[in-house]
């Protein structure tokens, strides 16, 4: 599963924009952001599902909640579609400080008008993808019909769209009259992917026509069948996800080298994943390291170091016993080894003296051990555990000496 990592993004105009997250569990293989539907939230079904599917295919999706919606700050009403467009900006500028620029903008309805907005003023973006989006913004002028008298005589009105009360101002309707050119989709740099579906009621799929006219290649389409508009349906989001996944991975740029270590070497490399994400190699064997979420700029892509540490301790103990019971041909089946690390004052672990105050390292473990073994046997097994070599190199101490390697 991947990890979900909530996060709070300022804007340009000061309010605090709701946006989650979503880790791959391994390597990461590339960044995107998702904008929402209009007037739905980064924690709809669709966005849910699509930033799983993509992150479980090693893509970090951030998705959040535009001005005033969700979970986010602000006024939904007087922030306009530009308002939308300066939110996109600006968490697509956390990203690229927090974890890796965006490689790639995926818009859900009118979040496609706005990263296909975006992306024809920003060419940094290898690929777009929209998913039911309308070929222009002004699309969705027809859920404010009947309001138009009022917003004209008292500047604002409230308007009932998808069962929920919007308060919008006249600026908002404004600047959606104005968006009626398909200019920045010609004007398009990045690879484009479109989803409909043939029968969405919401968005038809005429739309997708004219987006597809209007783009220049590279441009795919794919035809999400009997979809609804909202991909209600998990197997619809599902295979959005894995469509996008799919495109995405060949347009994302080649990752830092993993490194190479030689037999009886461990080579430990940074990695552009995330502040404190390694690439690790120990022979031929390739694992990831990183700090947990609750540590600042840990974003839990692997286990941490001190988690190595106790699996090197837990895998030699399973490891010294069972090749113990073999060479006695003792009946053991399994072996677990559960462990814990702490730090303890030395006087509280039975250390006194000038440095009672110090910290002790304590590891605690936990072995269960299975199979048709007589106590005699069960506690020799005990005894072998403290001989294992890891836990005899971590007793008696380890002299570790550092020198500076020059860059090849």
């Amino acid at each position: 599963m991947a990890v979900i990592k909530q996060v709070t993004i300022t804007n340009r105009n000061g309010s605090q924009l709701a946006a989650k997250l979503n880790m791959p569990q391994g390597q990461m293989c590339g960044t995107a952001v998702f904008a929402h539907c209009f007037t739905c939230s980064k924690d709809t079904l669709a966005a849910a599902r699509v930033a799983q599917g993509l992150a479980e295919q090693g893509i970090a999706v951030l998705r959040f909640d535009f001005t005033g919606l969700g979970q986010s700050e602000g006024d939904f009403g007087s922030s306009g579609f530009g308002g939308n467009l300066s939110d996109l900006e600006d968490v697509c500028q956390w990203l690229g400080d927090a974890l890796q620029a965006p490689d790639i903008l995926i818009g859900h309805s009118l979040g496609g008008a706005a990263v296909l907005a975006l992306a024809s003023q920003r060419p940094q973006f290898k690929g777009v993808a929209t998913i039911g989006a309308p070929a222009v913004a002004s699309h969705v002028l027809h859920l404010f019909d009947g309001a138009d008298e009022t917003i004209s005589t008292t500047g604002r009105a409230e308007v009932m769209i998808g069962g929920r009360p919007f308060s919008v101002g006249k600026a908002f309707i404004d600047d959606l009259r104005q968006r009626t050119s398909l200019d920045h989709i010609t004007a398009l740099k990045a690879d484009l992917l479109i989803l409909h579906a043939p029968q969405d009621t919401i968005v038809g799929i005429e739309n997708a026509a004219e987006i597809f006219t209007a783009a220049r290649h590279p441009k795919s389409f794919i035809s999400l069948d009997k979809a609804n508009h909202l991909l209600t349906d998990k197997a619809d989001a599902s295979f959005v996800a894995a469509m996008i996944a799919s495109w995405a991975k060949r347009l994302m740029a080649p990752q830092t080298a993993l490194p190479e270590a030689a037999e009886g070497h461990v080579v430990v490399r940074t990695s552009p994943d995330g502040p404190f994400a390694l690439n690790i190699a120990a022979g031929t064997h390739l694992m990831r390291a990183d700090e947990p979420v609750d540590v600042p700029g840990g974003l839990d892509s692997g286990p941490a170091p001190y988690d190595f540490l106790l699996s090197g301790l837990g895998a030699c103990t399973a490891m010294t016993l069972r090749m113990y019971a073999a060479r006695k041909n003792w009946p053991l089946e399994d072996v677990d080894v559960t462990l814990l690390h702490e730090k303890r004052h030395k006087i509280d672990a039975g250390h006194t003296g000038e440095a009672a105050d110090n910290r002790l390292d304590h590891m605690q473990r936990l072995i269960t051990i299975t199979g048709q073994l007589d106590e005699e046997q069960r506690a020799r097994l005990l005894e072998i555990a403290d001989k294992c070599p890891v836990h005899k190199s971590l007793e008696a101490g380890i002299a570790i000496s550092t020198s500076l390697n020059e860059p090849q």
